[in-house]
């Protein structure tokens, strides 16, 4: 692979800091790639940094590495925080590639946990919420003591702290002030402004602050890589994991039936947003949409392959549970797992996953997208439906990386249901603007430019925008004041799911 890739393009002065950087393997019990070593030691050179990598690269692993390493220096107590999704997957993943002892201080017992790492040490596994009731360190001191910092404060999916004002964040906040070694793990650290990395940078590197500042953008990429070097470390699959498999992307369009157009143009009508996305699945019957789904699944039965199925929506993925109930039925064999949702506890959604994953044969999992998008190894899986299009593109990156990644043997297809002349293509032409701008940000691009309303626009704005657009070109109007609505089908989202 290219070593420049591998290098997240940093600047030579910064990668000459981290070359010289050894890495103890005393408590790892896993060898790693080039770019994986790379990145923990980025991460111990440098102190307090954001590990950015594409979704698939190992995070994780390159934070055990890391943490592994200090313990052998010495350090005896660290800390992960992380959403409760992903508690458990991090907890297996400290005990398989370390020696480490994982804590999980979550639930009816999160106290005695906690007592339990202050004495003994070890990696201390909990969630933001209950960061919130833990006592933040005093101060600078050997870390067996009562109330001093760990070792390294390690803080998983971190772009869920980007508002300054939400609790978690001041939970986080207040831990990272007292330790010496912080590293913020995520995929997505600036989805749609330059802004939104900053909030994260603060907590790291305030120094930092005065040379990424909104011109930053529109001086372009490089400037911009430039500036955050020091504290940001980013890699893509296409870079750096040149033996993944092929990833197949197919868009599968449809044409609504004449019971979804009614119930679409309703929706339009009425400024709903929301139902304008899941207008496509009114008629179970007859929907367009379904009976692909049908089809796709049918013949990943047949080829024996396993699928996962990705939708916003509860209820989107209740009709999809029921029209693949009667497939299952003349399918002998097959297996219907899930859905996993926001309401689905951490420990039972990991449960479904490993059913899915030991499950002889073909088998279909539903997943709502930022429940199952996120902290879930699904490499079981080599067929990917998306429902519906995605307001934000890193919502389908990242479900798309579930199943295309390291342990992935078979290529892997994606299939993105949409219909025509509906809210699907509008969205889809609106967001090739926003993924410009994650293209030219968050990854490495020369050609890429963004512009002002691609890195202002919000999803609100969006939503308004789709809606005005599709009330024009059908000729209907909409009620006086009509905004969209929220959707009485999805889970709060991602900021519920991290607070869990």
């Amino acid at each position: 692979a290219d070593v420049e890739a591998a290098e997240g393009f940093l600047p030579s002065e910064v990668a000459e800091r981290v070359h010289a950087q050894r890495l103890d393997d005393t408590h790892r019990r896993v060898s790693l790639r080039g770019y994986q070593s790379f990145g923990a030691r980025f991460a111990l050179a440098q102190r307090r940094v954001v590990l950015g990598d594409e979704m698939g690269l190992g995070k994780t692993v390159q934070a055990i590495a890391a943490l592994a390493h200090l313990a052998a220096e010495g350090h005896t107590h660290f800390l992960v925080v992380c959403p409760a999704s992903v508690l458990i997957n991090w907890t297996r993943e400290i005990g398989t590639r370390s020696t480490l002892r994982a804590f999980p201080v979550h639930g009816a017992h999160r106290q005695d946990a906690y007592t339990e790492w202050r004495e003994r040490g070890g990696v201390a596994v909990t969630t933001y919420d209950v960061l919130r009731t833990l006592p933040v360190p005093d101060g600078p001191g050997p870390a067996a003591v009562g109330g001093a910092p760990p070792g390294m404060l390690v803080v998983d999916e971190a772009h869920y702290v980007k508002n300054p004002e939400a609790r978690r964040t001041k939970a986080v906040a207040a831990w990272t002030a007292r330790c010496d070694r912080v590293l913020f793990l995520t995929g997505t650290p600036m989805e749609n402004r330059v802004e939104e990395f900053r909030s994260l940078v603060r907590h790291l590197r305030p120094d930092l602050l005065p040379a990424i500042h909104n011109s930053s953008a529109a001086a372009g990429p490089h400037t911009f890589r430039t500036a955050v070097a020091p504290a940001y470390l980013r890699r893509n699959q296409r870079d750096v994991l040149t033996e993944l498999p092929a990833l197949v992307q197919v868009d599968e369009w449809e044409e609504f039936g004449p019971a979804d157009r009614r119930a679409y143009r309703r929706a339009v009508a009425a400024g709903n947003f929301m139902a304008m996305r899941r207008a496509a699945y009114a008629d179970p019957e007859k929907s367009a949409k379904l009976q692909r789904l049908r089809e796709l699944a049918a013949e990943a039965a047949a080829n024996d392959l396993k699928v996962v199925v990705f939708s916003y929506f509860r209820d989107v993925l209740a009709t999809v549970q029921q029209a693949l109930r009667s497939l299952d039925q003349e399918t002998p064999g097959s297996r219907l797992f899930g859905p996993i949702s926001g309401s689905v506890p951490a420990a039972d959604r990991q449960r479904l996953v490993d059913a899915f994953t030991e499950a002889d044969g073909h088998a279909v999992l539903l997943c709502q997208i930022e429940a199952g998008g996120i902290g879930l190894n699904l490499q079981a899986a080599s067929v990917v439906i998306l429902c519906e299009p995605q307001v934000k593109p890193t919502l389908e990156h990242q479900a798309v990386a579930r199943a295309h990644r390291m342990g992935q043997v078979r290529p892997v297809q994606v299939h993105r249901l949409l219909v025509a002349d509906s809210v699907d293509e509008r969205l889809l032409s609106i967001l090739r603007n926003k993924s410009l701008l994650f293209d030219a940000y968050a990854r490495r691009s020369d050609m890429a430019e963004a512009t002002p309303d691609a890195v202002d626009v919000s999803d609100g704005g969006l939503a308004r925008r789709i809606v005005e657009e599709e009330q024009l070109r059908l000729a209907t109007e909409a009620e006086p004041g009509a905004e969209p609505e929220a959707e009485p089908g999805a889970e709060p989202g991602a900021e519920a799911e991290a607070e869990g």
